[in-house]
């Protein structure tokens, strides 16, 4: 899809069956962090079996994530994952399974944006706060280190904000330690962001797209370009940057399952809820839905 102010790489072929799915196949997206993974990367109890439960009973199983696309490929071969098509970065990178490549992906979808903007808005906000951004080959610029933010690859470097600026890129993540979630939260929503689309995650973390792509919008190419009916979608989150995807699947028809831990703001937009993530919530909602068996 292409939109005002992004840019968008993709292919015109639509509605083409998934290679070895059946009319009744489900379309399974999973967030990853809080969904399939506990905070040490671990998995969630029972995850990994009942994915790949789902996968041998013919269902297309894929991931839904923030998470950058170096970040998310080791999580798919954890979990024995090659799906024809994956979301990254909250939806604005769309990859697709090519084994000529190195990880076996290319990028199939690409939208950005300029985030000169938004980034001079946030300075006047949060100047101390910490900024990263991602531009559409994956390359990560970073204003102060930071763990969470998988620097440690090649394609990452240190450069101030004014170098950030000006550039066509994916997202903007900002994190404030100055602010807990509640206060941030509240912060984010007084600061009026425009011309963007934005979720604030567990910890004062700040995830910022292009305007009007989210995760829901990348699923819905995906959905079409695997001839996937709505109500065979299942969708997976605990975060309020799931609450489109999980709008998406509820109004076509199917299953938008949230975790048990998540805040009351995001388990409002579920169809089904289901364990924690320290419970095997996933492995719980997969029986639930009838992908895998008891």
């Amino acid at each position: 899809m292409t939109r005002a102010g992004a840019r968008s790489e993709s292919d015109p072929s639509r509605g083409a069956p998934a290679p070895g799915s059946r009319p009744d196949s489900l379309l399974i997206a999973l967030d990853i962090d809080g969904t399939v993974l506990l905070e040490d990367e671990s998995f969630s109890p029972g995850a990994r079996e009942a994915v790949r439960g789902a996968v041998r009973g013919g269902h297309i199983v894929t991931l839904a994530t923030g998470r950058s696309w170096e970040a998310t490929h080791p999580v798919l071969g954890w979990l024995g994952l090659t799906p024809a098509y994956v979301v990254c970065a909250n939806g604005a990178t769309i990859m697709e399974r090519d084994v000529t490549q190195e990880t076996d992906y290319r990028r199939h979808t690409i939208e950005t944006f300029d985030a000169t903007a938004v980034l001079s808005h946030l300075e006047q906000h949060l100047p101390d706060a910490n900024y990263m951004v991602e531009l559409g080959d994956g390359t990560r610029l970073f204003n102060t280190f930071m763990d969470d933010w998988d620097l440690s690859r090649p394609n990452a470097r240190r450069a101030t904000i004014a170098e950030m600026k000006g550039l066509p890129v994916t997202r903007v993540v900002v994190v404030s330690p100055e602010h807990d979630n509640v206060e941030f939260v509240g912060f984010v929503e007084r600061m009026g962001l425009q011309q963007v689309s934005y979720a604030v995650g567990w910890s004062a973390w700040l995830d910022i797209a292009p305007q009007g792509i989210d995760k829901s919008t990348a699923l819905e190419q995906v959905r079409e370009m695997l001839g996937v009916e709505r109500e065979r979608v299942v969708v997976m989150g605990d975060g309020r940057n799931d609450v489109q995807m999980l709008d998406w699947a509820r109004r076509g028809g199917g299953a938008a399952v949230v975790m048990g831990q998540a805040v009351p703001e995001v388990l409002e937009h579920a169809s089904q809820t289901t364990g924690t993530v320290h419970e095997g919530g996933v492995a719980q909602a997969l029986r639930a839905v009838g992908a895998v068996g008891e």
